[in-house]
């Protein structure tokens, strides 16, 4: 993977290019910006992977300083503005990126909508004699759940020549019905089955259906 970008605003601090390995947070390469807003990193890639870039500003906040990015084979590139890092972020070369910020794009609207039921959950639930109401946003925010499960495994079926398809799959309803995970399985090609995730996804399932054979 060739990554470059550009921070504007950014005239000192140090980048880290990071990912997830055995649950922790790894550094693989660093730069160090002094002067220019520009940077570049090169780094082996073996299948698509959730990357970070990370600044450390040198300012002792960390806040909203990792922008999250699905890495793959290729030039990929971020641009950013200091002081929006992670808002700002646009992010172009990599195809799973574009398929998890389509996904995400409706997924945030499932979370809004969800938010607005649980404030007027709670508003309702201080009053009396609104236990039909209350029962009615219960119901709604489970109706809700339900098609977000369904979006999110509709989404990871229709993409299974993409790596997101198990990564969306692992992260997002994983407790969903075994049957609609094998349905997943079912429609990843098998260069996505050989990919850290597609092998991750594989194992959970086969995990998880020895485990509920057992009980």
């Amino acid at each position: 993977m060739l990554l470059s970008g550009t921070i504007e605003g950014l005239r000192k601090g140090t980048l880290y290019l990071q990912k997830i390995q055995d649950s922790l947070m790894v550094n693989v390469d660093s730069v160090v910006v002094d002067g220019s807003p520009d940077f570049k990193f090169k780094t082996e890639i073996e299948s698509p992977e959730i990357y970070y870039l990370y600044l450390n500003k040198e300012d002792g906040d960390s806040l909203n300083d990792r922008i999250l990015f699905f890495a793959e084979k290729g030039e990929i590139s971020i641009n950013t503005l200091l002081k929006t890092f992670e808002s700002s972020a646009k992010v172009t070369g990599s195809e799973n990126q574009e398929l998890l910020q389509e996904y995400r794009k409706l997924a945030r609207q499932f979370d809004g909508k969800n938010l607005e039921y649980i404030q007027a959950y709670f508003e309702l639930a201080k009053e009396d004699n609104n236990s039909k109401a209350v029962d009615s946003i219960k119901e709604a925010m489970d109706n809700l759940l339900k098609r977000r499960y369904l979006y999110a495994l509709n989404f990871a079926s229709t993409n299974g020549d993409n790596v997101i398809a198990p990564f969306i799959a692992l992260t997002e309803v994983y407790d969903a019905n075994i049957v609609f995970l094998d349905t997943v399985a079912s429609k990843l090609t098998d260069k996505v089955k050989t990919s850290k995730y597609g092998k991750e996804f594989l194992e959970f399932i086969a995990t998880r259906k020895a485990k509920e054979a057992v009980e």
